[in-house]
């Protein structure tokens, strides 16, 4: 079997083994949920392992069907570093730096909590949107080019996170997404060249 697949598949297996643990066991939950004040006490381990617990069925299918279907394509690009572990620390660094602005906002706050791997998801998204802007991307079951959903996507994560209160963090969606084009313009900066030659030429497939 590729070893581009082993990688995300290996993510989606601990995630999925892990979320269903904690959907059972709320002391599994509880320890690896992202929890500002347990993180400032030094369990700085909640940075990562937010991400491989959810809050329901749907919420875990969800993001490990994107992560599925858009990781296989993207791992084939980021396995070329650091040892063919790329791709893993891209990820792992995706949890991290999407939650890093909910813990500075909410580090003091005891009724804050979030979890779930949207922000690394987002990342995983925005990054193939570079190397694939027209590509389809099935919402619901409809057909819908990928930068479109990316316009999207912000858009609505940025209304959300104005109007709040609605139990999901919008904040890391978004800065997942950034992190995603960021990193991947880091590691290759030609890629700009090739989304916006793309991005000019549609060829929906």
């Amino acid at each position: 079997m590729d070893l581009a697949i082993n990688h995300t598949l290996a993510i989606i297996i601990i995630t999925v083994i892990i979320s269903l643990l904690a959907f059972n066991q709320p002391r599994i939950m509880n320890r690896l949920i992202f929890w500002g004040p347990a993180v400032g006490k030094g369990q700085f381990d909640r940075l990562i392992t937010y991400g491989f617990v959810h809050a329901d069925g749907f919420h875990l299918l969800f993001n490990m069907i994107t992560l599925f279907f858009f990781g296989r394509v993207l791992e084939q690009f980021y396995r070329q570093y650091a040892f063919d572990m790329g791709f893993a620390l891209f990820y792992l660094g995706g949890l991290i730096v999407s939650i890093l602005p909910s813990y500075f906002k909410h580090k003091n706050d005891v009724n804050y909590f979030s979890l779930g791997a949207s922000g690394a998801v987002s990342a995983i998204l925005f990054a193939f949107i570079l190397f694939q802007p027209w590509s389809l991307i099935f919402v619901f079951f409809i057909p819908v080019p990928a930068i479109i959903f990316a316009i999207i996507y912000v858009a609505y994560s940025f209304w959300a996170e104005k109007r709040g209160n609605n139990g999901i963090n919008h904040s890391a969606h978004l800065w997942g997404a950034a992190y995603g084009i960021i990193c991947t313009l880091i590691l290759e900066p030609r890629i700009l060249g090739v989304f916006v030659q793309r991005l000019l030429n549609p060829s929906f497939f």
